[in-house]
């Protein structure tokens, strides 16, 4: 039984954080160091947030304010600069129509520099902390969770035993009526039409090429030849000789379900079920993005070894390689090895990573947790395609 934080939209998070969250480059310091004097709070730093125009500025926008609206945040303080393009008065605004999460906002020009603003957003962090700690956890349907796949690092036992591992929850979890996200567009190329296939809709299915057609005309454009990055180095020495080969394992995270939706990058999905979220293949980029769709907690499977987390969500790393999850035993939180050698089979591994995953809901904390990896960056291609607003 998974017991969760209720929101004023019915959502529930298994996190119960205040989020600091920087419209701009120019405020992460102050948001940083608002965060680190306030227990419960934790900062989401933005790389850029001004000098953008068309889909950049929409990405970021969309982005900002759906990572506010993540079950697992209480409340949001936003910090900006004060004359950049994200406008944080008008974020805090939209944030305000959208939910009924407290919401707090200042700017280091208004508020007259950055110890000034320091001050008053630890301030306005403390209050938001303290009303935080009065939210009690309650019971949370596995309906109600959102979960995450992503995968990074990856060797040939990716495919054989943890992607599969991840794919056995995956269709625990839509089987409760739960959503779980698939991404990674890019290491989807080759495999467009298994999943369209797949498709709860003709629409859907159409959606599913799209975005791989897109991204590929995208690549030809640019005169990139995709193969040239994908598979990585690292991808090649663990034993991945090809894309498809790489995509007919990365999809198996997504378990069996029919495939109900496909969302833009960092979009919430409106329909349960296994969902495709355009995301890019760099692993920070995409998991962020699964972050401002909404996931409160992400299977990630690495067979070579990846430690990334995230600030707003737990992020579980499951790893088929017996050798590294021996090696790189402070990062990996599950070894789904078991399933290659015989010992065990991809169910019974998939059923103990389910029960793994409703102890970090409960607020067991991950390996990335404990370490305090809280990577983010929100992808900037103008490019990607963008859907609705």
């Amino acid at each position: 039984m998974i017991r969760g934080y209720k929101r004023p939209d019915g959502r529930m998070g298994v996190r119960n954080h205040v989020l600091v969250l920087s419209c701009v480059g120019c405020a992460n310091h102050v948001a940083r160091a608002i965060a680190q004097r306030v227990p419960g709070a934790v900062a989401l730093e933005n790389a850029k947030g001004c000098g953008q125009v068309g889909k950049g500025l929409a990405i970021m926008r969309r982005c900002l304010v759906n990572l506010a609206l993540n079950p697992n945040v209480f409340g949001t303080l936003v910090v900006g600069l004060g004359c950049e393009t994200t406008k944080p008065l008008e974020l805090a605004r939209r944030l305000g129509e959208q939910s009924a999460k407290p919401v707090e906002v200042i700017t280091i020009q208004g508020a007259g520099g950055t110890l000034a603003a320091i001050e008053e957003g630890v301030r306005l962090a403390s209050d938001l902390a303290g009303r935080a700690t009065l939210v009690p956890r309650e019971d949370m349907p596995l309906s109600t969770l959102v979960l995450g796949t992503n995968c990074g690092g990856s060797d040939a036992t990716s495919g054989l035993a943890a992607n599969p591992t991840i794919g056995v929850v995956a269709d625990c979890v839509t089987g409760a009526g739960g959503t779980v996200l698939l991404g990674e567009t890019t290491e989807l190329i080759g495999t467009e039409h298994i999943l369209a296939s797949r498709a709860a809709s003709a629409e859907v299915g159409q959606d599913v090429l799209r975005i791989v057609r897109d991204l590929e005309e995208q690549f030809v454009r640019r005169g990139i030849d995709v193969r040239g990055a994908n598979p990585s180095p690292g991808n090649m020495k663990g034993g991945l000789s090809t894309l498809e080969e790489k995509a007919l394992g990365g999809i198996s995270k997504g378990g069996t379900s029919p495939i109900t939706q496909v969302v833009a990058y960092g979009q919430i999905p409106s329909r349960r079920g296994l969902v495709i979220m355009d995301t890019p293949g760099y692993d920070i980029e995409s998991v962020s993005g699964m972050a401002a769709g909404g996931a409160q907690v992400l299977l990630f499977s690495t067979g070579r070894g990846n430690p990334i987390g995230n600030p707003l969500m737990p992020v579980i790393k499951v790893t088929g390689n017996a050798s590294t999850y021996r090696r790189m035993v402070d990062n990996m939180d599950f070894d789904a090895s078991g399933a290659i050698g015989g010992a065990t089979s991809v169910q019974d591994e998939g059923t103990w990573l389910l029960e793994l995953l409703e102890r970090v809901c409960n607020g067991e904390p991950t390996k990335a947790e404990r370490l305090g990896q809280d990577d983010f960056a929100i992808y900037h291609n103008d490019e990607l395609w963008c859907g609705c607003l």
